[in-house]
């Protein structure tokens, strides 16, 4: 067993990482290393909660400094890794220490995709960090015009929480409709729905040409010779993982760190987390980043499991999982919707702005999404006895286009149900409010 153990990156990744060796019995040295100097901070309520006016420092951090030390973690924060030396299972700082472990957890995470620079001559701002949410929160202020560049989540959440603060909100989005890819034409057009409703107007179908500075403020120029002007421009174009130092050091990078289904890498010792990591997808063979919370909090737990030598979650029964509150609806996804060919609303509230929708594909459930449905999808559960034990258990990972060779994994040896992955996830198919409870408390279970 590894006596000492490093981690690059103090996200959800990283800190999910050292809490859970701790729960595993794991007593060696475990030092947590990060570029920022603020204490290890949970990064969704930066779009919500953090732009709405509150104190985003009372509440975005995982756990005081207090726990740290009672936990035996050491904290170095302030200097970004530069370096890996893959031979000494080190890295340089940038302040030029150097840190050394048994074992090496890269958790560095992902930034945000900056709009292209020849095409712009105005401030465009990205949002992925507190110092990023800080700065924006003081421009959103009341009768000022805000165009959002991207209708994903990030996009999607700043529209919400500016919208609420009385800014006059345009969200391009260059697909035909916000979420679209990921939730199909039906269920994108309900959560599009949710904008129009709270005076957000959209643009869809056109992508981005330019942005000028002008003396209206910022002048957004689309493709199609329409133009909108605004005081503040955001852009939410997804992300990029954090690798370039990594380069020198000879691990595999390919939109990510390559990994297998426990997080190692080709190199004996170093594992890889979260949005920085691409892990081996065992139905299709493929290596993916999964850029959403609960996968990089289950990766750090499997990771964690691993170097501690027990018994590992297997990646394969996890379940995708995301979440997002938008102007005061929360949406929530389970599995997927890719490849579906039948999405069937099995309840629907319009006092309350609440559905569920299950997608299926070949008549196996892959996927379910709700809105305002927290309760609504227990009692939905219970009321089906195909489903006793909630949705979860039901969900089919099944490829969508089956690789032969990896034909015998899925027509043999794949549950046809997957269970539970671990205890910190249990409570999803009654209320999956218990995942933002989670994200207070890694340690519990």
């Amino acid at each position: 067993m590894s006596d000492r153990v490093l981690i690059v990156g103090a996200s959800v990744a990283g800190v999910g990482a050292a809490n859970e060796l701790r729960r595993c019995g794991f007593s060696g040295k475990i030092a947590l290393v990060d570029g920022q100097a603020h204490l290890p901070y949970d990064r969704p309520p930066l779009s919500k909660a953090a732009l709405q006016g509150e104190d985003a420092g009372a509440f975005v951090h995982f756990h005081d400094r207090d726990h740290y030390a009672k936990a035996n973690i050491d904290l170095h924060l302030g200097s970004a890794a530069r370096e890996l030396d893959v031979r000494a299972r080190g890295v340089v700082l940038e302040s030029g220490e150097r840190l050394a472990g048994d074992t090496v957890i890269i958790a560095t995470g992902a930034r945000a995709r900056p709009f292209l620079s020849d095409l712009c001559t105005g401030t465009v701002h990205l949002l992925r960090d507190l110092d990023d949410a800080t700065r924006l929160r003081a421009l959103l202020q009341r009768g000022k015009r805000l165009v959002v560049i991207g209708g994903g989540f990030i996009g999607a959440e700043v529209a919400s929480s500016a919208a609420s603060l009385g800014v006059d909100v345009v969200v391009i989005e260059a697909a035909k409709l916000p979420f679209e890819r990921i939730l199909g034409t039906q269920i994108a057009a309900r959560i599009a729905s949710l904008h129009a409703e709270a005076g957000v107007k959209l643009m869809c179908g056109v992508a981005v040409d330019r942005i000028e500075a002008s003396n209206a403020g910022q002048r957004v120029t689309l493709a199609d010779g329409q133009r909108v002007d605004a005081d503040i421009v955001v852009a939410g174009l997804g992300s990029l993982p954090n690798t370039e130092w990594l380069a020198p050091s000879g691990l595999k990078l390919s939109n990510g760190v390559v990994c297998d289904e426990q997080g190692r890498t080709e190199v004996s010792g170093i594992f890889a987390a979260g949005d920085v990591a691409a892990w081996l997808d065992p139905f299709m063979g493929t290596h993916e980043r999964h850029e959403h919370w609960t996968a990089a909090r289950e990766q750090a737990r499997i990771v964690a499991q691993t170097i501690a030598g027990g018994a590992v979650t297997a990646w394969r029964d996890f379940v995708p999982y995301f979440w997002s509150d938008l102007h005061g609806a929360r949406v929530q996804m389970l599995g997927s919707a890719l490849g579906a060919d039948d999405v069937q609303v099995v309840h629907e509230d319009s006092d309350k702005r609440a559905f569920v929708a299950e997608f299926h594909r070949a008549g196996e459930l892959i996927g379910v999404v709700g809105c305002n449905a927290g309760k609504d999808h227990a009692l939905w559960c219970k009321a089906c006895p195909r489903r006793c034990g909630g949705w979860r258990r039901c969900i089919s990972r099944r490829p969508c286009r089956p690789r032969p060779e990896l034909a015998p994994l899925w027509e043999t040896d794949r549950p046809k149900t997957l269970p539970a992955v671990s205890n910190w996830t249990r409570g999803l198919a009654s209320s999956c409010d218990c995942w933002i409870r989670a994200s207070k408390s890694f340690t519990s279970n």
